[in-house]
């Protein structure tokens, strides 16, 4: 048998395993040990398992992992999170649709001190639309507000995301989180532009609060808008000292932690229920993370081992004779199919060992690779008939939003989503621009 031939019996297998239910990196990391044995005997197959495991037991950078995660469950747990929100509700409410702008507002925050989607699913559900249904806010566009907001979890920095894609792809943790800052917020500012519009057409899908709901003592208005600005405080005592080179980034995440731990004590917030149920999740998704990594980088040794991704190549630039942008915009096209059943994480481990290395034979710059499969991920994310976001909010819904209610609620932010990943591959300094600006000085 040729070793193309193995490296599709390899990939076929994997995804016959997956679609029976198994685990990401279970299915991933057994495909890939069992073939190394066959392969390359016993010397050659466990010591393709163990040097994946010491890589990645030396990666300093994944220490940002657990620091960033337990940040945002010590925030979210607290209900730090929750008086961001009331800052938008009172200072934005005025405005047609300014509870939607002020939620897209949480979401980029939250995004922000967790690097979840699922943190902001969950808070956007169950804190922002009551509020929103609640106040006559139209249920279609509020839904697809909350699930297009929460998707900007995964691009605006810290990303767990793309801090699994640094380590597949080989790249520096930082120049990826900054690749994603101008990119996120043009992401949301198109969200807040598309509400703004819509309301202005039509005032009835998102009214403006009534000036008895907002009437307020302007020192409360301060006091609130101090609360609501602690999150933003935390953020920038994190990252300004990253920027501006003074430390590196394990310490950053370390100083954001610290920073979140104490801002909860201080507001008299971390009870031991708080702590518990922050240090268990942070454990728990931490874990398997490095679970995943795991299995992706055996996955690719015996990828690379076999040669695949040239074999691809050839197939593509050679013997089907497609231009490399065509080949690039094939990969993102079969991520959005992919995302009407996996999630992020699973779309990447999985694809990873064969795109990464062709995007780079292909010409194309790593960095910025990792911000356009971020985006394409946000859009599989909301991507009918299965996408991840859409039966999430499903879960966490209201009974009067039915699942046709959140199917026809995505189309406008899938276009947006679109367009956004469109800008950044036809002008990819949108990406670039701020790592190089960062780093090059």
């Amino acid at each position: 048998m040729s070793y193309e031939m193995i490296a599709i019996f390899m990939f076929a297998t994997m995804m016959a395993m997956l679609m029976t239910g198994q685990r990401v990196f279970g299915a991933i990391g057994f495909v890939a040990v069992i073939a190394a044995l066959v392969l390359w005997g016993d010397r050659g197959g466990y010591d393709i398992a163990f040097s994946s495991a010491m890589k990645l037991m030396k990666w300093y950078p994944l220490l940002t992992l657990p620091m960033f995660i337990f940040m945002g469950y010590v925030l979210s747990e607290s209900k730090i999170a929750d008086d961001l929100y009331k800052m938008f509700h009172v200072w934005m409410g005025g405005v047609p649709g300014g509870l939607a702008i002020g939620t897209i507002g949480l979401m980029v925050m939250i995004s922000a001190m967790n690097g979840l989607s699922v943190a902001g699913m969950a808070i956007g559900a169950t804190i922002a639309l009551p509020e929103l249904l609640k106040r006559n806010y139209d249920k279609k566009m509020v839904t697809g507000v909350v699930q297009a907001g929460s998707s900007l979890g995964i691009l605006v920095p810290p990303s767990v995301v793309l801090v699994l894609y640094a380590m597949i792809a080989r790249q520096p943790v930082g120049q990826l989180w900054l690749a994603g800052v101008v990119p996120g917020l043009m992401m949301a500012a198109m969200f807040i532009l598309y509400i703004v519009v819509r309301c202005r057409l039509n005032p009835s899908l998102g009214p403006a609060l009534s000036a008895e709901e907002r009437a307020m003592p302007r020192s409360e208005k301060l006091a609130l808008l101090r609360a609501g600005l602690l999150p933003v405080m935390i953020f920038a005592t994190m990252m300004v000292p990253f920027v501006n080179g003074w430390t590196s980034l394990v310490e950053s995440s370390a100083i954001g932690a610290i920073a979140a731990f104490l801002a909860a004590v201080f507001k008299g917030r971390m009870t031991r229920d708080v702590f518990e149920t922050s240090v268990k999740m942070t454990l728990g998704i931490s874990c398997m993370f490095m679970w995943i990594i795991l299995a992706a980088l055996a996955f690719g040794a015996v990828f690379d081992g076999l040669g695949a991704v040239n074999a691809i190549k050839d197939l593509f630039t050679e013997q089907l004779d497609l231009d490399p942008w065509m080949v690039l915009v094939l990969m993102q096209l079969s991520f959005i199919i992919m995302g009407t059943f996996l999630d992020d994480t699973a779309m990447l481990v999985i694809v990873a060992p064969l795109y990464v290395p062709l995007v780079k034979a292909l010409g194309f710059d790593l960095i910025w690779y990792g911000v356009l499969y971020t985006i394409t991920t946000q859009i599989a994310y909301m991507t009918p008939p299965f996408g991840y976001n859409l039966f999430l909010m499903r879960a966490m819904a209201p009974p009067e939003i039915t699942l046709r209610d959140i199917y026809g609620s995505i189309l406008p932010f899938v276009l947006v989503m679109t367009l956004a990943l469109t800008l950044v591959m036809v002008f990819p300094q949108i990406a670039l621009w701020l790592p190089q600006y960062v780093y090059g000085n």
